[in-house]
């Protein structure tokens, strides 16, 4: 079988991230998750207090940080879970990317055209060999338009909601169900309707809606489109 590229985009939230590690581990891929590097961005912008009190961004000063070289976006190897963890400057900064600050702020930095510049510049160089899985909003139309296998993932919002705050929880972080599940559709709506690679489903994209499966049955569907694919 033939090493190919497989693109999963979709909502926030509806375990884009969990399926696609799960799938590069069965297919011995390389796994990244693009959605943790905006995240990253967006912690970066919040630690250097770019946003105000009303989340206006400082651009300005967020873009000559990037082209300056001041803000390094990778991924290092967890030894244990042998899955790559977002970092910034070198620091592993998983931990810090997933609470609301973050989360209700990335669509904005997703948002500018020359963070997506240079993050997708980056994602393509990730992904020149294939033998990759990669998740975002626009890797099946932006960045990998020419994916072998492109996957659109979606969910119901109060369900989508539901699943991040179970996740806060579980990693003891404050949680109010009714904020998230507001981030959620507000994020849905800048996600889609922004001016630069807005959130949409490719054409020849296979549509998931994972609202009431499983993570059994959706990794084995995954996984059998993905065999699919690379037969072909």
């Amino acid at each position: 079988m033939k090493n190919i590229t497989i693109a999963i985009d979709g909502h926030s939230s509806c375990g884009k991230s969990t399926m696609a590690k799960q799938l590069a581990r069965e297919l011995g891929y390389i796994y990244v998750d693009t959605g943790a590097m905006y995240r990253t961005v967006t912690l970066y912008a919040l630690r250097q207090g770019f946003f105000d009190e009303a989340s206006s961004l400082n651009e300005a000063a967020l873009r000559a940080d990037i082209e300056g070289g001041k803000v390094q976006v990778g991924f290092v190897l967890n030894p244990t879970t042998r899955l790559p963890e977002p970092s910034l400057n070198g620091e592993v900064v998983e931990a810090y990317i997933r609470g609301i600050d973050v989360s209700s702020r990335v669509s904005i930095i997703a948002a500018l055209p020359f963070v997506r510049a240079a993050l997708t510049l980056q994602q393509q160089k990730m992904g020149e060999e294939g033998g990759i899985v990669m998740d975002g909003r626009d890797i099946g139309t932006v960045v990998f338009p020419h994916a072998e296998l492109k996957v659109f993932v979606t969910a119901r919002a109060e369900v989508r909601a539901q699943r991040r705050y179970d996740e806060l929880l579980a990693k003891g972080q404050p949680a109010a169900y009714d904020d998230i599940l507001k981030n959620v559709r507000e994020r849905d709506y800048l996600d889609s309707h922004r001016a630069v690679a807005p959130l949409k489903q490719a054409d020849d994209a296979l549509l998931l809606d994972n609202s009431d499966l499983t993570r059994e049955e959706q990794s084995q569907w995954l996984l059998q489109k993905a065999r699919e694919a690379m037969a072909e």
